[in-house]
């Protein structure tokens, strides 16, 4: 009798290979239907910290104005910029550095070229750029 109970116990143990196949092929579809979401809402994420990072270099170097008369040159650029705690600006969501333009005095442009670092595109490779006077 307890070789009968055993047997039955082993064949019932595990999962038949087409249950594996079946909950494989559901993961894989939930994972083809939820994938382009999810890294739509990345690049979103990325576009919103570039303009939120923007603002805080607008900020400092409105500040730099403020303390030295006028923004710092091209060749100083942002590298002039510290932010709290010694830190110097970060480089973009997409890991290029900012644009930064001494446009003559009291004008200069800064931003980032997007996902693609290059001019123009839209979505993610949109150009997100400030012009402070």
């Amino acid at each position: 009798m307890s070789k009968t109970f055993s047997a039955r116990t082993d064949r019932r143990a595990g999962f038949s290979l087409t249950e594996l196949m079946i909950a494989l092929f559901i993961l894989a579809m939930v994972a083809v239907m939820v994938a382009p979401q999810f890294f739509r809402f990345i690049g979103r994420a990325n576009t919103q910290t570039a303009t939120a990072q923007l603002e805080s270099i607008a900020t400092q170097l409105n500040f730099y104005r403020l303390e030295n008369g006028d923004y710092p040159d091209s060749a100083a650029g942002l590298s002039a910029l510290t932010f709290d705690e010694g830190r110097t600006v970060p480089d973009d969501p997409w890991g290029n550095p900012y644009f930064y333009e001494y446009l003559g005095r009291g004008q200069v442009r800064v931003g980032t070229y997007g996902s693609d670092g290059q001019e123009g595109g839209e979505g993610e490779d949109a150009d997100i750029f400030r012009t402070l006077q």
